[in-house]
């Protein structure tokens, strides 16, 4: 019976592999595919080539961009900004969304405000943040922190919510202290929730954050769209598109590699 479950192991890693790389592949195709409809399209005329210029001349002017250093100072100066922000919102909202789910009378207090702040737009309220704090660095990062608390809060109260009440019935049954019960039963369990609001988080903080730097920054990618767009450098800020959505990404794919890494226990095994 042994043997039999070790040569189902061997066979499907291979088949993992296989799989794993013919999705690669597809994606791979499909990127490419569309890279060669924006060089195309541009060229034939079914757009028009000075608002929509070709990949060719957008990758070119991204690379220039590299070359000369302008790219690195608005990618870092945004990248400051969000991650600062980011990691804020992650230490406030994770321990009080954790307290509040565990409690229920502080559910039921603060659920009006929650719902109150969760149904207001970041972006709405940034005139109010650059009156209050300026259009330096402080408004920029506390946009950001606010934007990424709410998913990040909402999210890790449900988690808490929702754990199976047999895994807590069951550490009960152990004779387990509240203590124990949360840090061996009710964290793990929340951690694959509570780090959706967590990928949520990460995407919100580049989309605000580029709103925020359109509209007062001398530096950043939201920056060098604008700056870009009024002195019609039009491949310039193509990249600056283009940037963003590597970024986005990239951030996405290291938070789903921080998760299933930190969620392995529920993982099946194979």
């Amino acid at each position: 019976m042994v043997t039999i479950k070790k040569d189902i192991a061997q066979t499907s890693k291979p088949n993992v592999a296989l799989n794993w790389s013919t999705k690669v592949f597809k994606q791979t195709i499909v990127l490419i595919l569309l890279m060669a409809v924006w060089e195309i399209a541009p060229r034939v005329g079914l757009v028009d080539r000075t608002f929509f210029p070709p990949f060719s001349e957008v990758a070119t002017a991204w690379w220039n961009m590299i070359i000369s250093g302008d790219l690195w100072k608005h990618f870092s100066a945004s990248i400051v900004r969000s991650a600062l922000g980011f990691f804020i919102a992650i230490v406030i909202a994770v321990p009080l969304g954790l307290l509040i789910g565990w409690y229920p009378i502080a559910r039921e207090l603060l659920n009006p405000v929650l719902e109150l702040f969760r149904n207001t737009a970041a972006l709405a309220l940034l005139p109010v943040f650059i009156l209050l704090l300026g259009i330096g660095e402080v408004s920029k990062v506390s946009i950001i922190i606010f934007a990424c608390v709410w998913p990040i809060l909402l999210n890790t109260i449900n988690a808490v919510k929702e754990v199976d009440p047999l895994y807590i019935k069951s550490a009960k049954s152990m004779n387990l202290s509240d203590a124990q019960l949360f840090r061996k039963v009710i964290l793990p369990a929340s951690v694959p929730t509570i780090f959706t609001g967590i990928r949520m988080a990460g995407t919100g903080a580049i989309l605000v954050l580029i709103a925020a730097e359109m509209i007062g920054a001398k530096a950043g990618l939201g920056y060098l769209i604008t700056f870009t767009q009024y002195n019609f450098q039009i491949p310039e800020m193509y990249a600056g598109i283009l940037t963003i959505s590597i970024l986005g990404i990239v951030i996405n794919q290291l938070l789903l590699t921080a998760e299933r890494r930190l969620s392995k226990w529920k993982q099946p095994v194979k």
